[in-house]
């Protein structure tokens, strides 16, 4: 289990789109002997859409977003409270379910998704989000696997939402000062300790345009050396928890 989360660290640290963060979860759950996950970040508007990485069929969802079916899941709908992590299955038992919802089941069902194990995500900017690791049936193997390693699991998707927040919400703001998505995320690596050699190999770009990206966010911060941008940059993430 600690390699398995030490290599899962590793990996969202490394993460800088959704195919990155798909990857680093189902190495994961991979490791732990189960198949398949969905994470749902809910957004603070209603009018916006929710964010979801996922290894689910994409033809499942892509119905599933399409139908907006986060609005009426009955799981979500429980996520959406906070509290410990829980067990569902296709009945719901305890819910009272609608013809819709019991619809939403059903399709799911088509596509192998019967039974799961979601955590609820709450953090403390008012984020709210999901994490559910699905089974076929509720076999012995799963069950067993979901019992023992359910506060590991509910770590592991605290990490995975905060990274995912912090790197895939579009802010790349240090204090006040907006960087082009690349000097950002060359920023964020030499805030890490890595030179422009480095960061180069790591976004596949050439050494000098790596050094060319980290002399523009020094310029526009208005510092004279990378270690004062990465010093800002860590200031202006202090108040992310």
């Amino acid at each position: 289990m600690q390699i398995v989360f030490e290599t899962f660290l590793e990996k969202l640290s490394e993460s800088v789109d959704e195919a990155d963060f798909r990857e680093a979860m189902a190495c994961a759950a991979a490791g732990l002997e189960l198949t398949i996950f969905a994470y749902l970040s809910l957004p603070p508007q209603p009018s916006h859409k929710p964010r979801l990485i996922s290894n689910y069929p994409a033809r499942w969802t892509a119905h599933y977003l399409q139908k907006r079916y986060q609005k009426v899941d009955p799981v979500i709908l429980r996520a959406r409270c906070g509290g410990c992590p829980f067990r569902w299955g296709s009945d719901m038992r305890g819910f009272a379910t609608s013809q819709v919802q019991q619809r939403l089941f059903d399709e799911a069902a088509e596509f192998s998704i019967r039974c799961g194990l979601t955590i609820p995500i709450v953090d403390r900017r008012g984020g709210t989000a999901a994490m559910t690791f699905a089974a076929d049936e509720p076999n012995p193997t799963f069950l067993r696997i979901a019992e023992r390693y359910e506060q590991a699991l509910h770590l592991m998707a605290t990490c995975f939402h905060r990274h995912a927040r912090r790197k895939l919400s579009g802010n790349r703001t240090v204090d006040g000062v907006s960087l082009t998505p690349r000097e950002y995320e060359c920023l964020q690596w030499a805030a890490r300790g890595k030179s422009a050699a480095d960061i180069g190999c790591i976004l596949g770009i050439a050494p000098r345009t790596a050094a060319f990206h980290l002399d523009n966010a020094k310029k526009k911060l208005g510092v004279r050396t990378i270690t004062q941008a990465a010093v800002r940059l860590g200031d202006s993430r202090s108040g992310i928890h």
